[in-house]
């Protein structure tokens, strides 16, 4: 089969408008922005899934103590075989065992300040695993806020390229005008490709963070109670 001259224009035209292509025709200014953006996206995914398994990893491990604590028959037994693990809910538990073994290993025990040096801890800790839970959440904010605007820099920076073109040229045929805004857009779109997935995660993430605080919360309470319960019983 043989391609006629119009069809042979149409073949050449949709090279030169590929991707790869509209990257390398780009100028230096356009290339750096495509490839900030594309890094960010890269870097994006890889906290998106990162974050993804180590959230699901917390979140199901502190379900899972926190159903077998309250099995337990005894505390101090429970704190020796599993108060050692790493996930919050554990280090939850473990802040708590510490403070009540400090406050009540003295000949009077101060109730109050024992109360309070109990809620003190306990809720330092669960601050403190919320914090590392969320620390790279903050960088799939400045991604999903800024990449639109970075984008944005390099489609002003292609259009400004092209109208350059028709003055260079004096000629406003759209075979002089399409690299440049071909350019201009396609920096838009890659901008768009970082910012969308990051924004999505950041607000998913979030939730699944605040339900883990609040599960958190609503354990180390109801521990604070059970401790509560055991300094009046040794009044």
């Amino acid at each position: 089969m043989t391609l006629n001259l119009p069809d042979v224009a149409a073949v050449a035209d949709a090279a030169t408008i590929s991707p790869l292509a509209l990257f390398l025709q780009a100028d230096i200014v356009v290339k750096g922005v495509m490839l900030g953006l594309l890094l960010a996206s890269i870097w994006t995914w890889a906290i998106i899934i990162g974050f993804s398994v180590s959230l699901r990893r917390a979140s199901k491990e502190s379900r899972k103590f926190e159903a077998d604590f309250w099995k337990a028959e005894d505390i101090d037994r429970f704190y020796e075989t599993r108060g050692k693990a790493e996930h919050p809910a554990a280090k939850v538990m473990a802040a708590g065992v510490t403070e009540w073994r400090r406050s009540t290993a003295q000949k009077v025990v101060d109730r109050d300040g024992t109360r309070d040096r109990l809620a003190t801890a306990m809720s330092s800790t669960i601050a403190a695993e919320i914090d590392r839970l969320s620390d790279r959440l903050n960088i799939l904010a400045t991604v999903g806020s800024v990449a639109p605007f970075v984008g944005l820099f390099g489609t002003v920076w292609g259009i400004m390229r092209a109208f350059t073109a028709i003055a260079a040229e004096q000629n406003s045929s759209l075979a002089v005008v399409a690299p440049g805004i071909a350019e201009a857009l396609f920096a838009t779109a890659i901008g768009l490709f970082a910012a969308i997935p990051a924004v999505i995660a950041y607000n998913r993430f979030s939730h699944g963070i605040n339900r883990l605080e609040s599960a958190l919360t609503r354990f180390a309470d109801s521990f604070y109670a059970t401790l509560s319960r055991e300094l009046e019983a040794q009044r």
